[in-house]
């Protein structure tokens, strides 16, 4: 078997990435050897494998759906957006250099068409699968020509398109054919029918649609799944917030106001321990505190204000794409002034990346911002030199007598001349600051630092003895491959991947412009 399907959706954050894993946990679970791909993806959420490539982190969770290590041949084109106009561009899991917009588009995109096509046909001949994912919508017709994510890899690989709709915004019949009719009858061609994601009642009320959106467009729907309370794998970017709960804080919409929190369990103590994260511009790897948020008891708060840092047992400064810029944003907020008085006063704060540099004496950067030398906020013994090379690894040690793994990403160099030891970083009483991203991960560990942070607070908080982070994962993969079980035709669906789209299918006109 040399099976292949592409994922696509009628919008941004209709489901494709939790579709897509859900397959590949489906298909695994089968008997199938799968793997993930998504040809360009654009997040400030990244990976490192274990071969020192950063790819997306939704394609390395998507390659655990697929129980299976992540490598860059799984995401060969990474974006990460610097600001409104320019992207770093990761090709193979190397940053290769900083393009606008207009200059990517504009030729070095579809350059890359045959790269990407070299990655897609190597997993293909090693894996029975390959399910790919696309991004954004597949009829922006405006980016066609250079397309290589969408229609241009299913039509360079001869891909079957499952095209996923979001009903819960509104529109998905609209949507799904509209989608189809701004495409070219080549494209078409590849497009098998449609998946309905999010879907709140009785399906029945819904077939008489379904079965009008086959008749105007002679493609069938694959599956309706229901709207399920947290399901999802790790994000792209912070616009999988709903609007309401953003806010346009430096120039972005940031993730005020979003709690994450263990949904079921009680706490196991008498009190919970409440964790305030700085939503900095360009947050890069905020999916740190999502192995907090998993624990009984933790609150877990993006903030934009300093008066929300006030109530705050632990507060968090995640990483960025964009020091310089995001200390420029705390400073202006009056959140710098905040965190400076509670490392003076003994009350928790961590760093993580960009946010540990931050924490730090001196940044001299003329690499990301080349703003040259800036003052940090001075409650960290560290100076910070960012080198053009970027640190892409795997690193492994203790701390709070605990094993811990984690993953670094980063152009910024620290030197760290005094306070305690703290994994790569140092602790300074209770302001600690560290480059390892997914520290909190490991279960002891977090554990260990959650002790610590409630004593510090007062709190009478006491860590579960039994949260496995990587176990709540695999349930959350599972859980996403049952949904495609019980509510997918699989029968159909093992056809499309098995023998690509359906001969015949219909042009539904105007099709793509000239």
């Amino acid at each position: 078997m040399n099976g292949g399907l592409l994922v696509a959706g009628t919008t941004s954050d209709a489901g494709k990435s939790v579709v897509t894993a859900g397959i590949c946990r489906w298909l695994v679970r089968q008997g199938v050897k799968v793997a993930p791909f998504k040809a360009q993806n654009m997040s400030l959420n990244s990976f490192v494998t274990r071969q020192g490539a950063e790819i997306g982190r939704a394609q390395a969770m998507q390659a655990q759906a697929c129980r299976i290590e992540p490598t860059a041949l799984m995401n060969p084109v990474l974006l990460k957006p610097g600001g409104e106009q320019s992207s770093q561009v990761v090709l193979l899991g190397k940053p290769v250099g900083e393009l606008s917009a207009r200059g990517y588009h504009g030729g070095r995109r579809q350059r890359l068409l045959g790269t990407v096509l070299d990655c897609l046909a190597e997993l293909r001949g090693t894996y029975d699968a390959v399910i790919c994912e696309g991004a954004g919508s597949p009829a922006e017709i405006n980016l066609r020509r250079t397309d290589i994510v969408n229609m241009g890899i299913a039509r360079g690989a001869r891909l079957p398109v499952l095209v996923v709709g979001d009903i819960d915004r509104g529109g998905v019949f609209a949507s799904f054919f509209g989608t189809v009719a701004l495409l070219s009858p080549e494209d078409q061609e590849l497009v098998a029918g449609f998946l309905v994601n999010k879907f709140r009642g009785d399906v029945s009320l819904l077939e008489p649609g379904l079965e009008m959106l086959r008749g105007l467009t002679g493609r069938r729907t694959y599956g309706v799944l229901p709207f399920r309370h947290g399901l999802g794998i790790d994000e792209e970017d912070g616009m999988g917030v709903p609007p309401r709960e953003r806010s346009r804080a430096g120039g972005r919409g940031s993730l005020r106001g979003t709690v994450r929190e263990s949904a079921v369990t009680p706490p196991v103590g008498a009190d919970v321990l409440r964790v305030a994260v700085c939503a900095i511009p360009l947050m890069s790897n905020f999916t740190d505190v999502d192995a907090l948020a998993a624990e009984p008891g933790v609150v877990v708060r993006f903030v934009d204000r300093p008066e929300e840092l006030a109530d705050a047992d632990l507060a968090v400064v995640p990483g960025t794409r964009g020091t310089v810029r995001a200390l420029a944003w705390l400073r202006e907020r009056g959140l710098a002034d905040a965190l400076v008085r509670r490392a003076a006063e003994g009350r928790p704060v961590l760093g993580v990346c960009g946010g540990f540099q931050i924490l730090g004496e001196h940044i001299e950067d003329e690499v990301e911002s080349r703003a040259g030398a800036v003052p940090g906020l001075g409650v960290l013994p560290v100076r910070v030199r960012f080198a053009r090379e970027k640190t892409l690894t795997r690193p492994s040690g203790t701390a709070l007598g605990e094993r811990v793994d984690g993953y670094e990403i980063h152009h910024g160099v620290a030197t760290v001349t005094g306070g305690e030891p703290f994994l790569d970083g140092c602790r300074v009483g209770q302001t600690w600051g560290t480059h390892w991203h997914g520290s909190l991960e490991s279960d002891g560990f977090r554990r260990a630092f959650l002790r610590e942070v409630a004593a510090a607070a007062g709190r009478r908080f006491v860590p579960a003895p039994d949260t496995s982070f990587a176990a709540l994962r695999e349930e959350q993969l599972d859980r996403l491959g049952d949904l495609i079980e019980q509510h997918a035709d699989t029968d159909a669906l093992w056809r499309l991947i098995e023998s690509g789209a359906p001969q015949g299918l219909p042009f539904i006109p105007p099709g793509a412009p000239a």
